[in-house]
């Protein structure tokens, strides 16, 4: 399960946001100039999310269980009003909000020159449940992978050299991958060189990103020409696994992917916790750079 320390951690960094969003809040939101009740909850928002958060670390698959056999039961003196499953289920949903921003404005880390990008499918059902699944219908699309076809979302990730996630972006599943990186602001923070599979080759795209101070390198198809490419580069660009295995831990570790949701909300909510648990792993997939006598760069993976 999860450390003592770890739990004392994720609290008090979710805690520190929360109590500052909900000043910022209140002073932005309108009013119609009559007094409405402001009732408090007996879980607060910062217990809410760490136990959501807690769950993609303890390594079990079942989060009724976790809830009712260990929190309930084992962290009574941590968390000592916890409420009913089905009520903790409501306070998941309204605390999507707050989640998503602490995501994005604390959980997200910096580029260093050096980033890597590749899209992962998120299924939802199996495709043989395809037509008899109403949670996602009109939502989900059907789209097409390395591994074959599969019915749900695409998560994009960007990540750096140490294996921390820079941006990321969720869209259906068929959606092109060229697509976030023009539509959408998911490279805002990035510069430098950014590493692809052939996934992402397009002039426009590799010209568009290299206005904005990105260069896009990518492997050539075998009926394309070669272009010369620094051995740096090469190096690197062998080295783009390292995306893959950030996305094997999200999916295996954090679990940002079953078939058990009832609602759309609870997807979001899955998913947006478990790139936040991801972030509190001690050890995350990295490149390891070391200058050698002969002045050259080696890296290992």
């Amino acid at each position: 399960m999860v450390p003592q320390d770890k739990i004392i951690e994720i609290f008090c960094s979710v805690d520190d946001f929360c109590t500052a969003f909900e000043t910022e809040l209140k002073k932005h939101q309108l009013t119609d100039g009559k007094r409405k009740r402001n009732r408090i909850f007996t879980l607060s928002e910062s217990e809410v999310i760490t136990i959501t958060v807690m769950f993609h670390l303890s390594g079990c698959r079942n989060f009724k269980h976790f809830y009712l056999g260990y929190i309930c039961k084992h962290l009574k003196n941590d968390f000592p009003q916890t409420v009913s499953y089905n009520r903790f289920v409501e306070l998941m949903q309204r605390a999507l909000l707050p989640m998503v921003l602490y995501l994005k404005t604390c959980r997200m880390s910096n580029c260093t020159g050096i980033s890597f990008i590749d899209s992962t499918p998120i299924r939802v059902c199996h495709n043989r449940r395809i037509h008899s699944n109403k949670v996602f219908s009109g939502i989900a699309e059907r789209g097409h992978c390395s591994i074959g076809w599969f019915f749900g979302f695409k998560l994009h990730n960007v990540i750096n050299d140490k294996g921390e996630i820079i941006g990321f972006v969720i869209t259906q599943g068929n959606v092109d991958d060229r697509t976030p990186l023009l539509a959408t602001n998911i490279l805002k923070n990035v510069w430098g060189k950014l590493f692809g599979d052939r996934g992402y080759l397009s002039q426009k795209l590799f010209e568009s990103l290299f206005v904005d101070g990105i260069h896009l390198i990518t492997k050539i198809r075998t009926n394309m020409k070669n272009s010369l490419m620094s051995l740096s580069d090469k190096i690197l660009l062998r080295k783009r696994a390292i995306v893959e295995s950030v996305i094997d831990e999200l999916k295996n570790i954090c679990q940002i992917e079953h078939s058990r949701h009832r609602s759309f909300k609870n997807f979001i909510v899955n998913l947006i916790s478990g790139l936040i648990a991801y972030s509190f792993l001690p050890k995350k997939p990295s490149i390891q750079f070391e200058v050698v006598k002969s002045d050259q760069l080696a890296l290992f993976y």
